[in-house]
């Protein structure tokens, strides 16, 4: 078993913060870390829930298609969210539709105090078959 270690040139360079955007094991599944609301640069780029959770899973497309693969390939998703409440839920559960229809793909949600960075709010990990 093999792994390689991806970090796409359109994402910033995470390593500074210690970890990769994409471990792909053996050619079958890939794991995308979690992936936020980040400019090139791997700053935050607004204070409001739903624009960060759009740009979390456009970053989490970005992984995606780097190595071959589409939204339709996550088997599952790790979401977490900065002082979760039922708001927030339903803004989560409103972008899992948009992207996966009636077929949404393993969740686990936490609610959490804080992130990794200051103004994070949301952040998404993924497990995807190739």
């Amino acid at each position: 078993m093999t792994i390689e270690l991806i970090n796409p040139a359109d994402l910033h360079d995470p390593t500074g913060f210690g970890y990769s955007h994409i471990a792909r094991v053996s050619g079958e599944l890939v794991f995308i870390a979690g992936q936020y609301d980040s400019d090139e640069h791997g700053h935050t780029t607004s204070e409001d829930f739903t624009t960060q959770v759009d740009r979390a899973f456009e970053n989490l497309g970005k992984a995606l298609r780097t190595v071959g693969l589409d939204y339709a390939d996550v088997a599952q998703l790790r979401t977490h969210i900065v002082d979760h409440n039922l708001d927030k839920l339903a803004i989560l559960g409103k972008k899992i539709a948009d992207l996966w229809g009636d077929r949404p793909p393993a969740q686990t949600l936490t609610g959490v105090a804080a992130l990794a960075l200051p103004g994070m709010l949301f952040e998404v990990d993924a497990i995807a078959v190739q």
